[in-house]
């Protein structure tokens, strides 16, 4: 940390490590029960983030008379669901360059799948009453470099290509909305995305999941499935679960699949939280429309306001711990928050004297091709989605729709993709895997620092249709 200024960490002397979501909600839902004993369903989910509850939410308006439990080793929305930044994007792919470089052929369809995934998000919280402060905000993808400039203008036309209605801005329509002085564009896309509350969003769905039926437990680890001639048991601590289908929905927590393993690392994102902005300072960074924003460079900070004009910021590193472990204890490091508080106030000057107040990461369920994969085992009576690689918040509808697909026999046009019928490369085992992700985080921090030129390592894996970007 000795590299960081000692004013910037100044506004750091107010910061709690703790999730800003949680603060005190009186929307906070009560705790389920653990699992005792022993139960039969049609359908268990392991896992309630926003990935189970959607699976489980999609299979009751599908079918109501079907019989749904979700099982949770801690409770809902714990882990990432919880823990996000609130962008909510129309994206599948992680974004439109990643899924066109992999995807071309079917890009327009997934494209599309995606618009309507996000519009099927707003009318699912409108059609429960859903409190999570959707607002669809739009973003805008902003370059403080003029290198970035390319890339998005190469994306804008892309896209406008297939129907969509982006727009590309100059430094000075860019500065007229958020005033940074070290923005020299950016790439306006006005719907493709809503900002909101995750954590509200969680509780909502498991409100919504309740109302139709479906049983939750909490503190109820699934620990091994086992077939039997009539479809699968789920052991945990204390009970067992006898399930015609099993739906896995736990990304970077422990697979219950060992094949699934290979494919996913927790890679730690941190964010802060401002105090509330005065009206003089609102003004002096403009933001009337409120988008979302985040960088365009490879690696890159995102950044939001909340309802109440705070201002969260977060991103750019992403912590590899040897073993690929996940840990508590990772949750909250000084180090990175310090070069977050500087990074902000060399974006926002203006805002000197500003204290943050919130502090914490969490683990990203990441995979080599950046965008969310699909599987099956015991002969279909299991499936899983996992890989979403930090932008999930809307993905994740689309997978949970597409494994209940899977897992239903559905043949159509989701399940039809070469998205889901193909799995991105694995990582290779450790010590290699720690030091391929290192070798490539440095790599790219380099081609950030030399005008987004890459080098030989990062031209290898492009090569490998790896791509690495962020």
């Amino acid at each position: 940390m000795s590299d960081i200024d000692s004013s910037y960490l100044k506004h750091l002397s107010h910061m709690q490590p703790q999730l800003y979501w949680l603060d005190a909600d009186p929307l906070e839902p009560e705790a389920h029960p653990t699992l005792i004993g022993e139960t039969t369903t049609d359908l268990c989910i392991v896992g309630a983030g926003y990935t189970g509850l959607w699976t489980a939410l999609l299979a009751k308006e599908k079918n109501p008379e079907r019989n749904v439990i979700i099982i949770e080793q801690l409770e809902t929305g714990a882990g990432a669901s919880g823990r996000n930044g609130g962008f909510c994007s129309y994206s599948l792919t992680h974004g439109f360059l990643n899924g066109y470089t992999r995807f071309k052929d079917e890009m327009a369809i997934i494209e599309r799948l995606g618009r309507e995934n996000l519009e099927a998000i707003e009318a699912t919280i409108k059609k429960y009453k859903i409190d999570c402060d959707f607002e669809l905000t739009g973003e805008i993808s902003v370059a403080n470099e003029e290198w970035q400039m390319a890339g998005l203008i190469e994306t804008a036309n892309l896209r406008n290509s297939m129907g969509d209605s982006v727009q590309i801005l100059s430094k000075e329509e860019m500065q007229a909305r958020v005033n940074s002085p070290i923005s020299v564009g950016g790439l306006w896309d006005p719907d493709g995305t809503a900002l909101i509350d995750p954590a509200r969003l969680v509780w909502g769905l498991e409100q919504a999941c309740i109302k139709n039926g479906v049983q939750i437990y909490e503190n109820t680890s699934a620990l091994w499935l086992e077939r039997t001639s009539k479809g699968i048991i789920v052991h945990t601590p204390y009970g067992t679960v006898y399930a015609q289908k099993v739906a896995l929905a736990t990304n970077i927590y422990k697979s219950l699949i060992r094949r699934a393993k290979k494919y996913v690392v927790p890679v730690y994102d941190f964010q802060l939280v401002t105090e509330p902005l005065t009206p003089q300072q609102m003004a002096s960074i403009g933001w009337k429309d409120r988008e979302g924003l985040s960088e365009a460079g490879n690696q890159f900070h995102y950044y939001r306001l909340t309802k109440d004009n705070e201002i969260l910021w977060g991103g750019y590193d992403a912590i590899y711990n040897f073993r690929g472990k996940v840990r508590h204890e990772y949750e909250t490091s000084a180090d990175t928050y310090a070069h977050l508080a500087q990074a902000f106030l060399e974006t926002f000057p203006q805002l000197k004297g500003i204290k943050f107040t919130h502090g914490w990461g969490g683990a990203i369920d990441t995979c080599s091709r950046f965008t969310q994969f699909w599987g099956q085992a015991y002969r279909g009576r299991v499936a899983y989605v996992m890989g979403y690689t930090g932008l999930g918040v809307g993905a994740s509808r689309f997978g949970a729709q597409v494994m209940l697909d899977l897992l239903d026999g559905e043949d159509n046009e989701r399940t039809r993709l070469k998205m889901v019928r193909k799995k991105p490369l694995p990582f290779p085992p450790e010590p290699f895997k720690f030091i391929f992700i290192r070798l490539t985080q440095w790599s790219i921090n380099k081609s950030d620092q030399n005008q987004g030129k890459r080098n030989l390592w990062l031209k290898f894996l492009d090569a490998l249709g790896l791509g690495f970007d962020s």
